[in-house]
């Protein structure tokens, strides 16, 4: 049983990262003016955040990732930073730094982490060979990856040696600068520690898809070099060679105990400073919390246990009582467009466990919920390519699931997933521990009123993030129930909504993310406000989707310009103005799709989609396409899809106007044109409607008197017919009426708004649509007009310009070894005369999957 200090205690911290920085602010918060604390930091710099640390490669600065300075300017904290312990003296209670400083404590506690391990591989001292580890660690990486590349003339090709946790990030951000990159596996599945062989097997196809190489069951034994001493390749075990300009290592990571076995404190045999519940070692004065920390038979390289073991020693120092309740494993990959999340007991070792599993894995989904032997209890689970789920089911480990095991698996449109308040003993943020009933308290009681303030109060979602999705609706619906109203706010980096945050780019005349953010926003960013972001300035701009900085704020699809099928291929699809195509289009469509072995099929929006394609095709199919005068359809933008119509006068004998030529002229005006949500319009000859015009965002209808104009049609989860907004318009009054709608709606409009609830929501509905429209009641006609203008001046084909910049195509570039040999995972076979995806049984001569997926249960 540890001894609690005297009020006065000094308390020296041997090391100053994440888990050392929580174990002083926690200390400071709860403890008097009497606290005295000295802080020892190895690294010439403040504790930052190591979890964010991959958000350097994108744009983050050393400043962006610094943990809350305010800590250290307590008068009761002395900071000592580059400068390493080297010695502890438990007789006279000191310590000694590599300067000669002697430094005496009352308790010390360790927190020095853990160091990267390295492998035992002739080679490793390459220039060119890296850790994953600290910020000096990838400051280095990035300098060398850009210094190498100007040095060759060409991108890198780079080999992620460890394909956990921290390797996947890693991979993420050598693709970021422009490294064709190769995850290296010594087991037979990537993240082996936290996912089964089909969770693994299904992440495979999700890292591949990304365009980064995955190579399993493979050890790596010699590194070779150039003349001047740089790594050139590698070689493996099974004597095969791969060439790579950067190696990168994340084989896991190491307790830094040598000071504690050098002042005999009792060390594992497997490293790490024993301790107990309470965090204390073998000797009563020392502490130790975090990474260097063995509990149990383990140290564990996460944050969340770390921080939970800097709350008990610091209450157990300040004469409180509190035990460390052991390792909570979750963890969820922090890797743009690629959802993995693994919770509690997802091995399933629990006697009597049960597994309920859907799997697609032509899609590269895959769900596994463990249950207790009864089906009622939640032990722990596993997600990958959809962990939208992760936020919710966390909490839940060891408690009620709450209904029907399916509803939390199944695809959207399925069984719906309860939808109860969580209990208030509920972890929400398992990094902080905090609890759902912390929230609340918070928001009742403190007077919190969104994310921002959640986390400055309690924590909860301050490290990886993952629980911010949760915290968000438990703050929503306590508001509701308080009658207070909720905030609008972007995400948690914009309180303004995508509305003021438009009209604050527009006026402000910033043109990149960085410069917004700094004006208007906080922190680096996410994945809601920078598509957004990317949106608004594709429209206030024109500039290229993959134009500098603005390149990286891209969703999946439009990072590429295609749409990222099931099976990890992609679509193409030219556009095809009204679904007017002559035969010599049509035959070069053909020739195309019979070349590359593609998949077509006509579509409702009367174009020709392409799919099976590979990442590395897109450039060549395209230069084919474009050749011939196609140009991008915009299939994976959220932008103006297609104008369908019916022959209309030309040919129809009921037609009363030309209806393809309305549809061509307000395609190709209205291309490119980037928005909250797609857009879709059609144009019907006549009251028949055979274009289907009332199901669009814009439909237009022809009649004797001219043009009658409809919106808010929309399809989607809630088909709405379009409603009239004007008749008898002539072609340049419909035009205008238009360009006014559209541009209104992707100025006001929020994100991912469809037309039909954004009118509903405006003042005065359609009626005060049409003042603003035909009336100009808020005085902006002119403004949308000069819009729309700019926007049809400034238009140019985005694959075009694509095949045309060599920089923009290196991010189809060929990888390591094999440009132009298909993705063995890719595999294919032929229905009813055309290539499809395989499934699994037609792989691997396994099971039958039904509709592609499989939902079964299992002891």
């Amino acid at each position: 049983m540890s001894t609690t200090p005297a009020p006065d205690a000094h308390v020296v911290v041997v090391g100053a990262g994440m888990v050392a920085h929580r174990f002083v602010e926690s200390l400071l918060s709860r403890g008097g003016a009497d606290v005295r604390v000295t802080l020892i930091g190895e690294e010439a710099r403040h504790p930052y955040d190591r979890v964010g640390l991959t958000g350097f490669f994108a744009g983050a600065s050393p400043d962006d990732l610094t943990l809350d300075r305010a800590m250290l300017d307590d008068a009761r904290v002395r900071f000592i930073s580059g400068d390493a312990v080297t010695r502890i003296d438990r007789k006279a209670r000191s310590v000694r730094t590599a300067s000669g400083l002697d430094v005496d404590y009352d308790r010390l506690v360790l927190a020095t982490g853990s160091y990267a391990a390295r492998l035992a591989v002739d080679g490793f001292g390459h220039e060119g060979c890296f850790v994953y580890r600290t910020l000096s660690d990838v400051e280095r990486l990035k300098s060398f990856v850009q210094a190498r590349s100007r040095e060759l003339g060409r991108p890198l090709t780079g080999m992620v040696i460890g394909g956990g946790l921290l390797g996947l990030e890693a991979a993420g951000a050598l693709q970021g600068l422009d490294v064709a990159c190769t995850v290296v596996q010594s087991s037979d599945r990537l993240m082996s520690a936290q996912l089964d062989l089909p969770g693994g097997n299904s992440l495979r196809r999700l890292i591949e898809s990304r365009g980064i190489k995955v190579k399993t069951e493979s050890i790596t034994t010699r590194l070779d070099a150039d003349r001047s001493g740089k790594v050139v390749g590698l070689e493996f075990r099974s004597g095969d060679y791969a060439a790579a300009d950067v190696v990168v290592f994340t084989v896991g990571v190491r307790p830094r105990d040598e000071l504690a076995r050098e002042a005999r404190l009792d060390v594992h045999p497997r490293g790490g400073v024993l301790i107990d519940e309470a965090c204390q070692t073998s000797d009563p004065n020392i502490l130790a919390i975090g990474e260097v920390a063995n509990f149990d038979g383990l140290c564990v390289g996460l944050v969340a246990p770390g921080y939970a073991m800097a709350e008990v020693a610091a209450t157990r120092l300040l004469g409180g009582e509190a035990s460390f309740p052991g390792y909570d494993l979750s963890t969820k990959l922090k890797l743009s467009g690629v959802d993995v999340a693994s919770f509690g007991d997802a091995f399933a070792e629990t006697p009597g466990a049960l597994d309920v599993v859907y799997a697609d894995p032509v899609a590269g989904v895959y769900k596994k919920l463990v249950l207790s032997d009864d089906a009622k209890t939640l032990l722990g689970g596993i997600l990958v390519g959809d962990a939208s789920a992760y936020g919710s089911l966390r909490p839940l480990v060891g408690g009620a699931l709450g209904g029907d095991p399916a509803a939390y698996l199944m695809p959207e449109g399925g069984v719906a997933a309860p939808t109860g308040d969580l209990p208030d003993e509920a972890l929400v943020c398992s990094c902080n521990s905090v609890t759902a009933g912390t929230i609340r308290s918070a928001v009742h009681e403190e007077g919190c009123t969104d994310v921002a303030a959640i986390k400055s109060c309690t924590k909860a979602g301050a490290a990886c993030g993952s629980c911010v999705m949760m915290v968000k609706k438990i703050v929503g619906t306590e508001l509701a129930k308080s009658g207070a109203a909720l905030s609008n706010a972007l995400c948690e980096h914009f309180e303004m909504s995508r509305r003021q945050l438009f009209d604050a780019v527009r006026v402000s005349g910033l043109r990149t993310f960085s410069a917004v953010i700094e004006r208007f926003g906080v922190g680096r960013g996410c994945d809601i406000c920078k598509p957004a972001l990317a949106s608004i300035l594709s429209t206030l701009t024109g500039t290229h989707v993959l134009e500098g900085e603005n390149a990286t704020l891209q969703d999946t699809n439009d990072h590429v310009m295609a749409n990222l099928q099931k099976d990890g291929s992609y679509s193409v699809v030219p556009r095809i103005p009204g679904g007017e195509i002559t035969p010599e289009g049509l035959l070069v469509i053909g020739q195309v799709a019979k070349d590359f072995n593609l998949y077509t099929k006509i579509t409702g929006g009367q174009r020709i989609d392409l799919f099976g394609a590979r990442l590395e095709q897109l450039p060549d199919i395209w230069k084919r396409l474009v050749d011939a005068g196609f140009e991008s359809g915009h299939a994976y933008g959220k932008s103006l899809r297609t104008v369908k119509s019916c022959v209309g006068s030309t040919w129809c004998r009921y037609g009363v106007q030309d209806s393809v030529g309305m549809a061509v002229q307000l395609e190709l005006r209205y291309r490119g044109l980037r928005s909250p949500h797609k857009l879709k319009l059609g144009v019907s000859g006549c009251a028949r409607e055979c274009a289907e015009a009332r199901g669009k965002d814009v439909g237009v209808i022809a009649t004797e008197a001219g043009w009658n104009m409809y919106v808010g049609g929309n399809g989607g989860f809630t088909p709405r017919h379009a409603v009239l907004l004007a008749e008898g318009l002539s072609d340049d009054d419909l035009l205008t009426a238009i360009d006014r709608f559209l541009m209104y709606y992707i100025f006001t409009a929020d994100r991912l708004q469809r037309t039909a609830p954004w009118f509903e929501d405006l003042d005065g509905g359609i009626e005060g649509l049409r003042a603003v429209i035909f009336d100009d009641s808020l005085g902006i006609c002119d403004d949308l007009d000069a819009a729309m203008a700019a926007h049809i001046g400034a238009y140019e084909d985005e694959w075009k310009a694509t095949i045309e910049d060599p920089e923009k195509l290196k991010r189809f570039a060929s990888f390591v070894n094999a440009p132009k040999t298909p993705d063995p995972s890719l595999a294919y076979t032929v229905e009813r005369g055309q290539p499809r995806p395989a499934t699994l049984e037609e792989r691997e001569d396994s099971r039958v999957l039904i509709a592609g997926t499989t939902l079964e249960v299992r002891r």
